[in-house]
């Protein structure tokens, strides 16, 4: 009960575990229709938890709300009458939806001149929920333009969720670690604003949050 009392009060921490998960189940899930449907639902749970957390921050909820609904309704769309379309609109609007959060969550760090604990867990979900917002948008732009990433596994081939994230955490991160390349000119694109979005992530607000933690320590 102490841990369900700590996670309502810090529901940040609560995202960043549930997205560190992803992390952990994606690779099982990608491999039967089982795991993919297993998938549709464990992203349904992050768009919940997400919701509960921007709903702290000062930018309107409601059109979090909406973007959440019309993710899950055309993942159920999809899921009775399969169009070759859905799957672009579906990457999308998960990928709306995670940007939109990421603009609360910074809001939400940014409101004040006090650095709780929340907040330092709301940097970490920062950082995963941008991780989420290219991977779909690179899912998108493979999906639109068939090609738009390599690899040495099956070069030709379509990349997996799983690889793109991948892709997506190396360059936000700015470890330059992943295999996956982009290959046409929108997807470098892409992967140019990501990597310009994770330095000045870094720079602003991380850098931000641990002036603030320090400030408060040497005043204690």
């Amino acid at each position: 009960m102490s841990a369900l009392g700590y996670l309502r009060r810090t529901p940040s921490a609560g995202l960043l575990l549930v997205q560190f998960l992803g992390i952990l189940l994606y690779p099982w899930m990608e491999t039967s229709p089982r795991g993919r449907a297993v998938f549709g639902a464990f992203g349904v749970l992050v768009l919940g938890v997400a919701l509960r957390v921007v709903r702290r921050s000062p930018w309107v909820t409601w059109l979090a709300l909406v973007l959440a609904v019309l993710v899950v309704a055309l993942s159920t769309l999809h899921a009775i009458a399969p169009q070759p379309a859905l799957p672009i609109a579906i990457a999308v609007a998960e990928s709306v939806f995670y940007f939109y959060a990421t603009g609360g969550l910074i809001a939400y760090m940014l409101q004040d001149w006090v650095a709780t604990t929340d907040e330092l867990f709301a940097a970490g979900a920062t950082f995963t929920l941008l991780a989420w917002a290219f991977a779909y948008a690179f899912l998108a732009c493979e999906a639109i333009l068939p090609g738009s990433f390599s690899a040495p596994v099956t070069p030709e081939g379509p990349r997996t969720w799983m690889e793109l994230l991948f892709l997506s955490v190396a360059v936000l991160s700015s470890v330059g670690l992943s295999d996956v390349l982009p290959v046409t000119g929108m997807a470098r694109a892409l992967v140019m604003l990501e990597s310009f979005t994770g330095v000045m992530y870094m720079a602003l607000v991380v850098s931000r949050l641990i002036s603030l933690t320090m400030l408060a320590r040497d005043r204690t």
